[in-house]
């Protein structure tokens, strides 16, 4: 994975800009993989979008329903696993919530999640070889591994500046 935008962006970067350029990537993702990017996804992934912090489903829902009839959660839910599966969105597992990826890869790519306690911004770099360490002593155990996710929690280098 080669990251398309620095782990964290600055705090004063063009927001809408990154937004854009996030739909224009699902977009490039779900044409080339001849999958239906509906509006319902393009809303949900767009909510997501909004902040470089995860948000929790109900968050989602609250989001969207800023502009439009409040949707059932089951309709975020099937929105949310769609763009996961596309890897358009990943699952932060601590935090039980979901962050928009605009990186160039699969959903099986092993990546870390950067987590600031400070501003609640999450980062994403890859983490092959972490992953694969991890997957190999866990294998040495008899264990098959199925998924691997690596969160490291700490402060950015935006709130430690900011300090």
């Amino acid at each position: 994975m080669t990251p398309a935008k620095p782990a964290f962006p600055a705090p004063d970067h063009d927001h809408d800009r990154c937004t854009a350029d996030g739909l224009t990537h699902a977009e490039r993702v779900c044409a080339a993989r001849a999958q239906k990017f509906t509006p319902i996804r393009r809303q949900v992934l767009q909510a997501l979008l909004s902040s470089h912090r995860p948000l929790g489903a109900y968050e989602v829902i609250d989001e969207l329903a800023k502009s439009m009839p409040r949707p059932a959660p089951i309709t975020v839910y099937r929105a949310l696993d769609f763009l996961m599966a596309n890897g358009l969105v990943h699952r932060i597992e601590s935090r039980n919530a979901f962050l928009a990826c605009a990186h160039d890869h699969d959903a099986a790519a092993m990546v870390a999640f950067l987590i600031c306690e400070r501003c609640g911004s999450v980062g994403e770099i890859p983490a092959l070889p972490v992953a694969q360490s991890l997957n190999s002593a866990a294998r040495a155990t008899g264990f098959a591994p199925k998924l691997s996710v690596v969160e490291i929690t700490g402060t950015c280098a935006h709130c430690q500046q900011a300090a």
